[in-house]
């Protein structure tokens, strides 16, 4: 009965955080092909908190909603053609870079040290894809995907990957500690 209340608990949180994903999708800088959004800070805080099975739940939850139609993507957009256009690799990155957020803040422990270097690996996961999808989605040159997918990214990045690093363990922590989280190991059983 424990496991079952722990598992529907971790589903509306990974719920929840798909909703917080797409609310953070809409603070938006324009930039001409693809914008600067919270969703990645969204999805670090997600990952950072939920570990990597339920950080990773949320962000295909989040991204199973928007390929339907919802508009939880950047600008309020959603359906199979965000998913399949210019940014749709940044999209599908994000699911490997929850997984790898989580997983190494599982496998090391839950600090803002640790957290700075599993939202920084998330980063280049998500920029590296969302660049190679980039490329091809638009058929130009590396050189052009790297300049307009990869390299305006980077600071900004880094910054969001402090946040997620430390508002996410701050959070972490504190949920562990008033017995509303359960520690990684519960949650993977």
């Amino acid at each position: 009965m424990l496991r079952s209340h722990n598992q529907l608990k971790m589903w509306i949180l990974s719920a929840l955080f798909a909703a917080i994903i797409g609310i953070l999708a809409q603070v938006t800088i324009p930039l001409p092909l693809v914008p600067i959004t919270g969703q990645t800070l969204a999805v670090g805080l997600a990952a950072t908190i939920l570990g990597s099975r339920y950080g990773t739940q949320s962000v295909i939850i989040y991204a199973l909603i928007g390929a339907i139609g919802i508009p939880v993507f950047s600008a309020m957009s959603g359906g199979l053609g965000v998913i399949v256009g210019p940014r749709g690799g940044f999209i599908i990155g994000f699911i490997p870079a929850a997984f790898l957020i989580g997983l190494y803040l599982e496998k090391t422990s839950f600090t803002i040290k640790n957290g700075m270097i599993a939202n920084t690996i998330g980063m280049l996961v998500t920029l590296s894809i969302g660049t190679v999808w980039l490329k091809f989605a638009i058929d130009t040159t590396w050189t052009a995907a790297f300049g307009s997918g990869f390299l305006p990214f980077i600071v900004v990045g880094l910054i969001k990957a402090f946040l997620a690093s430390w508002i996410g363990i701050t959070v972490y922590k504190r949920l562990v500690s008033a017995n509303l989280l359960s520690s990684p190991h519960q949650m993977s059983s």
